[in-house]
């Protein structure tokens, strides 16, 4: 017997329903947790073996991939290659991979078909720079989220704009995503990376704060807010992967 749409409709809002109770039963519990406690109660408690992180290797990257490494060095870590990046931060990703000893770097590019007919000319982010990201790293994420419960961001509080009042955890779409760093100030990141030894990105001492594609990113003065550089001129202000139910 086959189900009626009315059926899979409200299995749907309950799964939806649930997941987001979940998110919110869990952002209560951690709300006044460090970072160590929620990646560990993440990757090794609430979704083993079903969760990922998912990394830019941008400018503040290191720390968490740092953490993650400590408590599992095999978490799959998502890196959108999004054929955009700069030479510098594909040489970075694997230096960071090889010092931190990280196993299962997965690097997801955007599906070749989809380039051929959206943006043969490699120029997409010129016209339309909302289109770019959804064809090199929104769909391309979703696909590779699949099997997948939850995955980790990197994102903080400090960042600004719809970042400001992020919880630990939230529901997105059919995952939850982990937000162990939305408390960390600037300080505590360079703090972090020093006593770690991490090796900084670098585009950093270039005047670099935030690093994504070469095309949207643009040095920021010093007294900027920190995602100055992304997309400077243009009202965007997130590549599309935050806003997405994913």
């Amino acid at each position: 017997m086959s189900i009626s749409a009315t059926a899979r409709d409200a299995a749907t809002v309950g799964d939806a329903t649930a997941l987001e109770a979940r998110a919110r039963r869990l952002a209560m519990q951690f709300s006044a947790s460090g970072a160590r406690d929620i990646l560990t109660t993440a990757i090794r408690q609430e979704f083993p073996g079903k969760i990922a992180l998912v990394s830019s290797f941008g400018a503040e990257s290191a720390a968490l991939l740092h953490l993650v490494a400590e408590i599992d060095p095999a978490t799959p870590v998502i890196f959108l290659d999004t054929e955009k990046h700069f030479a510098q931060t594909l040489s970075y990703r694997k230096k960071l991979a090889r010092q931190l000893g990280l196993t299962n770097i997965q690097d997801i590019h955007p599906d070749t078909e989809e380039i051929a007919a959206r943006d043969p000319d490699g120029d997409l982010w010129k016209r339309d720079a909302d289109a770019c990201c959804t064809l090199r790293k929104v769909v391309p994420l979703k696909g590779a989220l699949n099997g997948f419960d939850a995955w980790i961001t990197g994102r903080k509080q400090f960042h600004g704009g719809g970042r400001v009042n992020l919880p630990a955890f939230e529901a997105s779409g059919e995952h939850i995503k982990v937000n162990p760093l939305i408390r960390w100030a600037p300080s505590d990141v360079e703090d972090y990376v020093a006593a770690h030894d991490l090796p900084p990105h670098p585009l950093v001492e270039q005047g670099y704060p935030s690093i994504g594609c070469w095309p949207c990113t643009h040095p920021a003065a010093a007294d900027d807010d920190v995602r100055a550089g992304r997309w400077r001129g243009a009202a965007k202000t997130e590549c599309g992967i935050h806003t997405s139910a994913i």
